[in-house]
């Protein structure tokens, strides 16, 4: 398979042989707005550690799904249980897939069920601009739930009239046709996209047929703008040895998600409204049995329906952000029962600028009221230091927060049964870093502390248990710290970028009397992340990127993809390979993952 894959790659290199100019676009993070709080700043001037994954570097490294875009970023943790984003979970520095919250557009699209569903409503890599990681204590920014971080998706907005069609086959019969349609019109704007994915799957019982509709729409935009979104994702797929039970061969699992929310932004004078509602939906059908659903099957549906009042005022004495939001969620299931709870939160934050606007502190609070958990206050504060134009040191201090999910608290199964007496996570975190950034470069060094307290572990507590059972038992310390290089430059006139990141991470379990846990700390000690996005020629592009993983296990494994993209006038053809070395590894449960495979592509932009 090994062999194939460069002769694949030979051939589809010796076929491009001669060039078409483009035009060579250049991106800088310096003119980067980061959207996910409510003081919009730019990238350099934020005192938080945040990473920006653009659009042009999910294109240029073949990623087609967000599951593998986040993989390329040091402190992320995915672990994919299948392909192209089948079913995967979200860690962020060593925290929990209960721990991270996933935004669109800055949208909470948490779900109170469990973290396994957080990444359903991953859109389509042809909708999105840029994905924002914000890492670190965000529990004051966005409330609970943002445990150890925060991922923030955003969409593309429309800017000329086109529809983008494309195709991919390659391994395992897979198969993806979408188009994706934009129209800018005098007082209105709309983006409209459609896909549908398959595969017969790459071992027995991991075949998947996937769905997703797209609409973003802006109207009255001359005057007081009404911004749409709108999008439904589904998902059915073979689930063999999914959730933790590598002999369970033969589940299945259907998902539905979706979104609505409507939004705008209103300014006067120096204060600046930012009202949003929405509804999220998640259903979730589970099958112990694909053949025979009667031994065992469940069916969740939640919902969340949520309204918020942002806002920020700039002054003498600086720019004051300030919010309140309202949730309710919902959920109905043949074995978690029918339950309701409320959230609602106040935020406020100040940021105060001395020594000529060198030295910035924000200070903010969030204070949330549950209706089934204690009223509980997340304060923290950000420092920053601008030494020039291009250095900044920084730091900040937070506590977060997480209450236990409907599965955590009422689930029954053959291998687990919930525990309605749990109590929530809760976390004092603390980073501090120091950031280069210039138009050619961007370096960052960064060292983090979380002393977690009440961690929430699935445990046998005797050796002859049957069942696991949630408990509050752990207390853990999490440190580390990480860099990240992104270095641009020219050859022969033509765009190269390098991107190169490292996290070492240590964690401190106290130790408990249970005989087995479930979930246990399965850190990524190291993590080495790097790619190499070139071009040769004026209308071709390849890249290579790199993975290095070792969890506190012991186990580790190196994984290479290839990718090539060659464009000429409107028509773009790619090749992507991925697994060239054919590496032998799991991301969780004990599930391989598959070794060499192509995905061949053909695109074309109607203008």
């Amino acid at each position: 398979m090994k062999n194939s894959i460069f002769v694949a790659f030979l051939t589809f290199f010796s076929l491009l042989g001669k060039a078409q100019d483009i035009q060579q676009k250049t991106d800088s993070l310096r003119e980067v707005i980061v959207t996910s709080s409510r003081i919009d700043l730019p990238f350099d001037e934020n005192s938080r550690t945040i990473q920006i994954v653009t659009a042009s570097d999910i294109q240029k490294l073949g990623i087609t799904n967000v599951a593998d875009a986040l993989q390329q970023v040091a402190g992320i943790d995915v672990r994919r249980q299948g392909v192209n984003g089948m079913q995967a979970d979200l860690y962020i520095r060593g925290g929990g897939f209960d721990q991270t919250l996933l935004l669109i557009d800055g949208i909470k699209v948490d779900d109170p069920q469990t973290g396994h569903h957080t990444l359903n409503l991953a859109l389509p890599i042809e909708v999105i601009e840029r994905i924002e990681i914000i890492k670190g204590p965000a529990a004051r920014i966005f409330g609970q739930n943002a445990f150890s971080g925060a991922v923030n998706i955003v969409t593309k907005s429309n800017s000329q009239n086109e529809l983008v069609t494309k195709l991919q086959t390659g391994s395992y019969d897979q198969f993806m046709a979408e188009a994706t349609g934009s129209i800018n019109l005098d007082n209105s704007s709309h983006i409209v996209h459609f896909s549908k994915n398959f595969s017969n799957g790459y071992r027995e019982n991991t075949d998947f047929d996937n769905q997703n509709i797209f609409v973003k729409s802006q109207f009255n935009k001359n005057k007081l703008p009404i911004n749409l979104i709108a999008t439904h994702s589904e998902r059915k797929f073979g689930a063999n040895g999914f959730y933790g039970i590598p002999t369970a061969k033969q589940q299945y699992e259907e998902t539905q998600a979706s979104l609505v929310g409507f939004s705008t932004v209103i300014k006067k004078g120096n204060l600046t409204w930012k009202p949003r509602v929405y509804w999220r939906r998640n259903q979730d059908e589970y099958i112990y049995i694909r053949s025979n659903p009667s031994i065992y099957r469940n069916l969740h549906i939640t919902n969340k329906v949520a309204a918020e009042l942002n806002g920020s005022y700039d002054s003498n004495l600086g720019t004051t952000g300030f919010g309140v939001e309202f949730s309710k969620y919902y959920i109905g299931s043949n074995n978690l029962g029918d339950n309701q709870r409320e959230i609602a939160t106040l935020f406020l934050e100040h940021r105060f600028q001395f020594l000529n606007d060198k030295f910035d502190v924000t200070p903010g609070i969030a204070a949330s009221y549950f209706s089934d958990f204690d009223n509980k206050l997340f304060p923290g504060i950000d420092l920053g230091y601008k030494i020039t134009d291009d250095l900044r040191v920084y730091g900040n201090v937070g506590f977060t927060y997480r209450v236990p999910t409907y599965t955590d608290l009422y689930y029954i199964g053959p291998q687990a049964i919930g525990n309605e007496n749990l109590q929530p996570e809760d976390a004092l975190a603390q980073e501090l870093g120091i950031r280069w950034n210039t138009n050619r470069f961007n370096l960052s060094l960064v060292g983090f502390n979380r002393d977690s307290n009440d961690l929430i572990d699935y445990v046998r507590l005797n050796p002859s248990d049957v069942t696991f059972t949630p408990l509050n038992i752990q207390d853990v310390n999490t440190k580390g710290f990480e860099t990240q290089f992104d270095y641009k430059f020219n050859l022969n006139n033509l765009g190269q970028k390098i991107n190169i990141g490292y996290t070492f991470i240590e964690d401190e379990i106290q130790q408990t009397s249970a005989a087995e846990s479930r979930y246990s700390i399965n850190s990524l000690k190291h993590q080495l992340v790097g790619s190499y996005q070139m071009q040769w020629f004026r209308n071709f592009t390849n890249a290579i990127s790199y993975r290095y993983l070792e969890r506190t296990s012991g186990i580790s494994y190196n994984v290479v993809d290839l990718s090539a993209v060659y464009k000429l006038n409107d028509m773009e053809l790619s090749v992507y390979a991925n697994n060239i070395l054919n590496a032998e590894y799991s991301e969780t449960s004990l599930i391989p993952m598959p070794k060499g495979n192509l995905l061949f592509g053909l695109k074309y932009t109607f203008k």
